[in-house]
């Protein structure tokens, strides 16, 4: 059965264009009209008449879905969404995912209810391919925030995670540290697993410099990165001469561990994270950290959104790298 992403692919047009031919709303080019419908007919494209509705009666307004509100991270990016918003005289609605894929499912689908104009999605938990779906299920534009995904789906803009952790281990090898421990979560979320992927490939590509790395586990959280340091210490694991911790509160959380233990950071071991949180650089020592640059990403993609509502515009998807910030964690070896 055709979807609306077929009439976009081979129409050459965007989704948002699609959707005024359908419900005879915006300006469209007569030509593109007619393209169109040519190829809706030639694909026997047939529109959800309970979309269609919710087109026609669309509001004013712009849903935001995050699977999870804890934390700096995600209200660095409320709080840039909800100001894009009021520039754009658009009300900001917004839903929990509750960091499950059924969830995040319900939060995006209670949003097509309200009638926003466009949805920027910021998924954890669901795939590629439900997030496929889900696109070819609506005619609302979807912004999908966080996740690298194919162009025929829609904008996505998303953090390089393996770069990331190649920036952070490469920081630590030109210090001269040699074993290298990767703190993180067990890989069940797309960030998670590229930036455990970015770790392993790291130690590939430095192996023959005689670079060696281990991997333990920590779930994100400073109670979480305390409570498995504490754990590995009392193993008698040997951390190696320089950690990365795969988030700020993590490499938070393990340094108040360290301390306890009588392990000086970064004297007798060093550590660079991931976030560049609002925190650490607050902290004792104040943390190396490779920034993410979550207002920026959230600014740009409240732009595509504009975009969509007032030309159907769709530009190409991005991927942000972001950069080292030297503070006072690690040292030479």
């Amino acid at each position: 059965m055709a979807t609306i992403n077929d009439v976009c692919r081979i129409a050459g047009v965007s989704k948002a264009t699609v959707s005024r031919v359908i419900n005879g709303t915006g300006q469209v080019r007569q030509s593109t009209r007619e393209k169109v419908e040519a190829v809706m007919k030639e694909l026997n494209y047939r529109p959800s008449s309970v979309a269609q509705a919710l087109a026609n009666q669309s509001g004013n307004s712009i849903g935001l879905v995050i699977s999870d509100f804890t934390g700096g991270y995600f209200g660095s990016l409320l709080k840039q969404a909800s100001v894009s918003a009021e520039l754009m005289s658009k009300q900001l609605l917004f839903a929990d995912g509750h960091n499950n894929a059924e969830d995040e499912l319900k939060a995006v689908h209670s949003l097509i209810e309200k009638r926003c104009n466009i949805i920027v999605l910021y998924s954890r938990k669901l795939t590629c391919e439900q997030i496929v779906a889900l696109s070819q299920s609506t005619l609302i534009p979807i912004v999908n925030v966080g996740r690298s995904l194919p162009q025929h789906v829609g904008f996505s803009i998303t953090f390089d995670q393996s770069n990331a952790i190649e920036q952070a281990g490469k920081h630590l090898i030109d210090l001269g540290h040699k074993k290298l421990t990767y703190l993180g979560p067990v890989p069940t979320t797309p960030t998670s697993r590229l930036r455990l992927e970015g770790f392993h490939q790291l130690i590939e590509n430095h192996a023959s410099q005689g670079v060696e790395g281990k991997v333990c586990q920590s779930a994100f959280g400073f109670e979480e990165g305390y409570q498995a340091t504490k754990e590995y210490l009392a193993m008698g694991q040997d951390l190696g001469s320089a950690i990365v911790a795969a988030a700020d509160d993590i490499a938070i959380g393990c340094i108040k561990a360290l301390r306890e233990h009588g392990i000086r950071v970064p004297q007798d071991i060093s550590i660079v994270s991931i976030d560049n949180d609002a925190c650490s650089s607050f902290v004792q020592p104040p943390l190396t950290t490779i920034n993410i640059p979550i207002v920026a990403i959230t600014e740009r993609a409240m732009e595509v959104a504009k975009l969509l509502i007032e030309d159907g515009t769709v530009p190409i998807p991005e991927v942000i790298k972001g950069n080292l910030i030297i503070r006072e964690s690690a040292i030479p070896i």
